[in-house]
């Protein structure tokens, strides 16, 4: 009896494994998942993912429901399985994208593996966010997880972790609060407030890890949510599935979530034909962006619809923009010609009989060889900014920045050198149409380099 009724539990349970399965969920082989380490860039989480044996790197993003990929090259040898042609929809103006719906896909994510997963395919080269960057990507992934486990993601230490909603300990310390959030077509929403022209304004927003910024908000003149007139400057915002984005970007006195208060927040409000698409659900009044939500470590926890959050070392961090007007792109790699140097100290031996009262000569000779660097091109310039002024164009291919070889920079590295104190001298050397030329400015004031024609 003990062996039948052991044999029958064995059965339901490897059942209810197969139904979960079948459903197209995630589980963990294990009782705890380890923790997944993730790179951090530009406020962005770029987590590991394999799909069917093929290791890729995945943006987790709140804001996106199913798995897509748009970085597939000729090298990834990925067997997607029963696909059909689909049309996706994004931010951006340009209208649909085509693109292909892949079935029974296998993933794994650190200890949790998910097989039956549906996976949206996209072979336009331009819908690639590589080279902005600086980090290979393959896709975006986010609702697949959320729902299946509390995601726990901490900015801090730069490590996911997938915890069973089950087993899960709601966090009781003092430095934890508790919000609810609403779960909207599968996508995560918060209550919070922001001051503008000293005046608070409660906003409903999507919580978006996807997106590098600190905020966005939908103009709208009866809610008071507009920027300052003497506040303001027009910009490229990013990239979305269906184009560029474009929009003002401005500062707001003060953002409040829950009993936290952040100040001179950065806000971006998007141009009305860019988010017509987002703005389905009529509650919402913008987006909740990295920028912030990297000033927090967090547990996401869709099942009871709960944030779980705490302040970490980032929290009193500046909000900066780049003052340079200058957005740069990998664009590949080329073959530099580099200085090393080479220690010789001749044939001296320890065991040899050398006069060791005297000092030990040691050269310094300088060879040369040759390495794979990147290129990194100049695809977005302010026209207002001094940068353009003193001559940069939009093409230009970068060598150096402040008398520093551009290659000696991580993407990251640089963007952080735009994003410096207003006034601060930057010295570009850059080759156009194989000629090498050097532009000197300041960044700028960008609130000063304001085009209020626009």
């Amino acid at each position: 009896m003990k062996l039948l009724f052991k044999s029958i539990f064995i059965f339901v349970l490897s059942l209810n494994q197969w139904l979960l399965v079948a459903q197209g969920e995630f589980f963990l082989k294990n009782d705890v998942s380890k923790k997944i380490n993730f790179e951090f860039a530009s406020n962005l989480i770029i987590i590991p993912v394999e799909i069917n044996g093929v290791s890729l790197s995945f943006v987790l993003d709140t804001g996106v429901r199913k798995p897509i990929l748009f970085n597939l090259t000729e090298r990834d040898s990925l067997d997607l399985k029963n696909t059909k042609t689909f049309y996706l929809q994004g931010l951006g103006g340009d209208g649909k994208l085509k693109a292909l719906k892949s079935s029974s896909n296998r993933f794994q994510i650190g200890d949790a593996v998910g097989l039956n997963k549906d996976l949206y395919v996209v072979f336009d080269k331009t819908i690639n966010f590589t080279p902005r960057l600086g980090v290979l990507v393959h896709g975006i992934i986010g609702y697949d997880l959320f729902k299946d486990f509390v995601v726990e993601v901490n900015y801090s230490s730069k490590y996911i972790r997938l915890h069973k909603t089950k087993g899960f300990k709601p966090k009781t310390s003092k430095k934890w609060k508790s919000i609810p959030i609403d779960i909207h077509k599968s996508k995560p929403y918060v209550n919070a407030a922001v001051t503008i022209n000293n005046n608070q304004k409660p906003v409903k927003l999507l919580i978006d890890t996807g997106s590098s910024d600190a905020l966005w908000l939908f103009e709208d003149e009866r809610k008071g949510l507009v920027p300052n007139n003497d506040l303001f400057f027009r910009d490229y915002l990013g990239k979305g599935l269906s184009g560029s984005v474009y929009g003002k970007r401005s500062r707001i006195n003060a953002f409040e979530l829950s009993s936290f208060v952040l100040e001179d927040v950065n806000v971006a409000y998007p141009d009305t034909l860019s988010v017509d698409l987002a703005r389905i659900y009529k509650e919402r009044n913008g987006s909740l962006g990295g920028d912030i939500l990297k000033r927090f470590n967090l547990f996401f926890d869709y099942e009871n619809n709960k944030l779980y959050l705490k302040k970490n070392a980032r929290f009193k961090d500046s909000f900066t923009y780049n003052n340079s007007g200058i957005v740069l792109e990998y664009n590949g790699t080329r073959f530099v010609r580099e200085k090393i140097k080479i220690t010789d100290r001749g044939n001296y031996n320890s065991n040899s009989n050398v006069d060791t009262s005297r000092p030990i000569q040691i050269d310094f000779s300088v060879d040369y060889r040759i390495a794979l660097k990147p290129i990194y091109k100049v695809v977005e310039l302010r026209e207002t900014s001094s940068a353009f002024i003193s001559g940069l164009r939009v093409g230009d291919i970068l060598i150096s920045v402040n008398g520093n070889e551009v290659y000696d920079y991580k993407l990251p590295e640089i963007n952080a050198v735009f994003h410096g104190k207003t006034g601060k001298n930057v010295r570009l050397e850059v080759e156009r149409e194989g000629k090498k030329m050097i532009f000197r400015f300041k960044l700028d004031d960008v609130f000063k380099k304001n085009e209020r024609s626009n």
